[in-house]
């Protein structure tokens, strides 16, 4: 009996010592796979990229593209400008300067959506690019996103102090905000930045018409007057729409030009 018993263990010891080598094994197998699959991945992005690199040819293409963009969009013919637009990034995915022009295209083209998607993707690219950050600061604000107008100008004037645009639009997103200290503030700065552009005039009279602060509100509007005598002219003022005025704005415009003269 005891030999017999003896063999019954050998026998288990045998079949115990068998199935822990192969787990051993696969567990050996499992990760050389994992290996061999990470390996692989990292291998195809790699090549991705060697077959996304745009060649010299392509490029130059590119580049032809996007002054052909240029022409239709001076021509109004959006459609056209678009299409030129979106082959030049196709050859060249990550040219900024074809990115930028296709997203504000779209923007002047009314298509906010496609145009906010492509302005995000070309930041993902280069997160500190001005012309993009101005561009999508005006998509946001022009769409009512006014938190990420001022998120996203805010980082255009930190990169840029200088940036007219951005601090214009700052002034435009904190008075629809209410918060006129800092609409005042990015005001002043755009007019020092560019004084004879009669946007930031405008934008700073009626931060200080909603303030209830009449006088330097029209003081302001006159200063916009002497740049552009059209300011006189109500009919004028719906061309602020693509000012990045809101029809709330537009219609304080007007009533400061009203009390004005």
């Amino acid at each position: 009996m005891k030999t017999r018993h003896h063999k019954l263990i050998s026998f288990a010891l045998i079949i115990t010592s068998y199935l822990t080598s192969n787990s051993c094994l696969n567990q050996s197998d499992k990760v050389s796979s994992e290996v061999s699959d990470s390996s692989a991945k990292e291998n195809e992005i790699q090549n991705q990229k060697i077959i996304s690199a745009p060649t010299a040819d392509e490029r130059k293409n590119a580049a032809k593209l996007r002054q052909s963009a240029l022409q239709y969009r001076q021509q109004g013919n959006y459609t056209k400008a678009i299409e030129s637009l979106e082959k030049s990034v196709n050859l060249d995915r990550e040219n900024m300067s074809s990115l930028v022009l296709l997203g504000w295209t779209l923007h002047l083209a009314q298509k906010p959506q496609p145009a906010q998607e492509i302005l995000e993707q070309a930041l993902t690219i280069d997160s500190q690019h001005i012309q993009t950050l101005n561009a999508l600061g005006i998509v946001y604000l022009v769409g009512g996103n006014l938190e990420q107008a001022i998120a996203t100008h805010t980082q255009a004037v930190t990169i840029s102090p200088n940036n007219k645009i951005a601090h214009y639009n700052l002034n435009l997103a904190y008075q629809r905000l209410q918060q006129y200290t800092k609409a005042i503030n990015h005001g002043k700065q755009a007019i020092t930045l560019e004084p004879y552009n009669p946007h930031p005039w405008v934008a700073l009279a009626i931060t200080y018409w909603e303030m209830g602060e009449p006088q330097k509100s029209q003081e302001n509007y006159r200063k916009a007057i002497n740049l552009d005598g059209r300011y006189r002219q109500v009919s004028f003022l719906s061309h602020l729409k693509e000012a990045g005025f809101s029809g709330k704005q537009i219609k304080q415009t007007q009533e400061v030009l009203e009390a004005t003269f």
